[in-house]
């Protein structure tokens, strides 16, 4: 079996992802592209069952597969999504105070996702999760 090139290319992939996010939310490095990332991908696992998380995580690049799961502890409390505002505070507090990310950075994120991803791939994941999770990345 042949290596699928999604994994060939993961880290370069990786790379121009985060390069995208910089341009987008005019950060100033990729360690703050990153942090944002990782903190707009882990809160919004804590708002969808594990089982609609893991469908999720099947159409994300390999290298956003693996920030979107780690540190996970799967038997957490999951919360319905609040309003746009709470989502944001939550966003930021993932690893406070070295999150400097914007107020769009969630708006931001989704948006170098979805031409990543291909809108209509997220929405046919999104579309059978719970109320909040299409909004979260298709708004």
């Amino acid at each position: 079996m042949t290596v699928p090139m999604d994994y060939l290319y993961a880290s370069r992939d990786f790379r121009r992802f985060l390069d995208a996010v910089k341009k987008q939310s005019m950060r100033g490095s990729h360690n703050q592209s990153y942090a944002m990332t990782r903190a707009v991908l882990h809160v919004f696992r804590s708002h969808v069952p594990v089982k609609d998380a893991l469908a999720f995580a099947e159409v994300l690049p390999p290298l956003l597969r693996v920030i979107f799961i780690e540190g996970w502890d799967v038997e957490a409390e999951v919360t319905p999504f609040p309003d746009r505002e709470t989502l944001h505070r939550e966003m930021k507090a993932v690893r406070e105070p070295h999150n400097t990310a914007p107020e769009t950075a969630i708006g931001d994120v989704a948006a170098v996702l979805r031409a990543e991803v291909g809108e209509e791939r997220l929405r046919r994941v999104l579309g059978a999760m719970p109320i909040g999770a299409e909004d979260y990345w298709l708004k």
